[in-house]
């Protein structure tokens, strides 16, 4: 898939969520009135707001997060640096967190700064041009101002859930006084909110997966070699999902910040029940080239659409295309 195609897909899917939000506030605003509406909507953005701004501190407590200066041995800091001037990004702060899964994710916000972590799994996992290629994809994310759209985009369906379940529990609690007085309408309305609700998020994460592709053509464009650098890392990633079991044991919870990662990790989990007979391979190519074996199965496809991130065939199918 090419940048021109990524660039209008993601283009047309955010117009969409945008257009379909504002026509349907629209009627629901038409039916009730409009003051407590516009309240509740204030609050759910001033809550993605503030989410948003404090988001890293929490990241970095959760995850074990902790900077990487000049001064480390590792070169990871040269790493990022030589990258983002590449990129055209100003150096963003360099993070390893604590985790024994290989992954890596960008995130920030204006009070926190952009920043750009990868795991310890990762390191112990990947080989350096395995990680550099890994972080193009993060640095990808930080130049296309990912985390900002993605904010953005999910308050939008955030305001439909509310509007829903308020509507829905004003009615279930007011009970036959509102029965009485004709008062359907805002069960009605909560019941429609709440499917809106589901078909906003259904584009949300779309455009999530959109933007995964993107970052990834944006590693290809910086990092020599990418497209084979960057699969062979993916598919070591999905490969190394048996030690997902260990966030179990540690527990971490990855559910609420997984769109961060480069890979989900609950899909990586799926999908390494699908390829465990990769382990035969030698080389890392053998490994990449057993996935993209794999066909793509309707269960994957509808699997997918409730994904933040693309099906992982999928995906090296496309830098495949950039080799």
């Amino acid at each position: 898939m090419s940048l021109t195609k990524l660039r209008l897909s993601m283009v047309g899917t955010l117009t969409l969520l945008i257009a379909l939000s504002t026509l349907f506030f629209t009627v629901v605003l038409s039916l009730l009135g409009a003051l407590n509406l516009f309240s509740l909507a204030f609050l759910v953005v001033l809550f993605n707001i503030a989410q948003w701004l404090f988001a890293p501190y929490l990241i970095n407590a959760m995850y074990r997060v902790k900077e990487v200066t000049a001064s480390d041995s590792s070169g990871l800091h040269g790493m990022v640096e030589r990258l983002s001037g590449r990129i055209g990004l100003k150096m963003p702060k360099v993070m390893i967190a604590d985790i024994p899964i290989p992954n890596a994710f960008a995130y920030g916000s204006p009070i926190a700064g952009s920043r750009v972590a990868v795991t310890t799994g990762l390191l112990r996992e990947l080989q350096d041009e395995e990680v550099e290629a890994v972080l193009g994809h993060e640095l990808g994310h930080l130049k296309n101002r990912d985390v900002q759209i993605m904010m953005f985009a999910s308050v939008l369906p955030a305001i439909f859930y509310f509007v829903g379940y308020s509507m829905m529990m004003s009615t279930w609690y007011s009970g036959g006084r509102q029965r009485e007085g004709g008062g359907a309408a805002p069960m009605l309305i909560g019941i429609g909110s709440m499917v809106i609700y589901y078909l906003l998020t259904l584009l949300v994460l779309g455009l999530s997966r959109l933007r995964e592709y993107y970052a990834d053509q944006r590693s290809v464009s910086i990092v020599q070699d990418g497209a084979r650098k960057l699969s062979e890392a993916l598919a070591k990633i999905v490969s190394s999902a048996s030690k997902m079991k260990l966030r179990r044991q540690s527990g971490l919870n990855f559910n609420s910040f997984k769109a961060l990662f480069i890979e989900d990790p609950d899909r990586a989990e799926r999908d390494e029940v699908a390829m465990s007979s990769a382990r035969m391979f030698k080389t890392d190519q053998h490994l990449v080239q057993e996935i993209l074996s794999r066909k793509v199965s309707p269960v994957d496809r509808l699997l997918e659409l409730l994904s933040t991130h693309p099906n992982v065939v999928k995906r090296l199918q496309a830098l495949q295309e950039r080799t």
